[in-house]
């Protein structure tokens, strides 16, 4: 068994965990912002070379247009927060998705902890905001036809995702209790370990991060080999 080297984690639960107390949807999404910051600092400081959290996704424009503005309002504010828990750890970050509904003021805090964390060689955090992995594969394919590009293999599609310099992720995760992957990185997951944790979102901590180490390193990966 390898190291675990990129853990993809699908944050879900905030709507419960706050309907279980009584409160509005939009505490759920605050406590799960502090969950994921604790995450983050947990995988960086385990040596997990790459963390992607699956923040909204393209079909989370369905929601509520308030529930969506306070989401949207909340990265923007969080950004700077998070910039500042993980200001000594050397953590790199960048954004995977779509950028043409986002709102200028998210884009602008997201472009600029891009650059601010561009030199960064720690740990690699991929944000995926407005991200679908149908919608992936779908400008893969434009990116490749507009480059000229004639015979599209699989490993060709793979050289035109968002993010290409990030390998593969090693282990899938998502809080909650839900058994699906909801269309995340559908191009990417192809020999992904998969995890679910019933644990709502909001209530994971470092713990988590452990647990999750420890349940990978018991899985056997053959990638389609005996």
């Amino acid at each position: 068994m390898g190291k675990l080297m990129h853990l993809a984690l699908i944050m879900d639960g905030n709507g419960r965990w706050a309907k279980l107390r009584s409160l509005p949807r939009s505490e759920g999404h605050k406590a799960g912002a502090k969950a994921a910051a604790d995450v983050v600092l947990a995988a960086s400081r385990r040596g997990i070379g790459y963390l992607t959290l699956f923040c909204f996704s393209t079909e989370n424009w369905k929601r509520p247009k308030a529930e969506i503005d306070s989401i949207m309002g909340l990265f923007s504010s969080e950004f700077e927060s998070l910039l500042e828990k993980i200001g000594s750890e050397d953590i790199r970050i960048v954004h995977l998705g779509r950028r043409d509904r986002l709102p200028s003021s998210l884009l602008s805090r997201l472009d600029k902890a891009v650059e601010r964390t561009r030199e960064n060689k720690g740990m690699t955090l991929q944000l995926a905001i407005d991200y679908g992995g149908e919608d992936e594969i779908e400008r893969c394919v434009r990116r490749a036809i507009a480059s000229g590009e004639k015979d599209i293999s699989f490993s060709t599609l793979l050289s035109y995702v968002d993010n290409p310099d990030i390998p593969s992720p090693d282990y899938i995760c998502r809080s909650s209790g839900e058994r699906r992957l909801s269309g995340f990185l559908l191009l990417q997951a192809s020999y992904a370990e998969i995890g679910f944790y019933d644990r709502l979102w909001p209530d994971w901590d470092e713990s988590m991060i452990d647990t999750i180490i420890e349940d990978f390193n018991k899985r056997d990966r053959r990638f389609g080999g005996i």
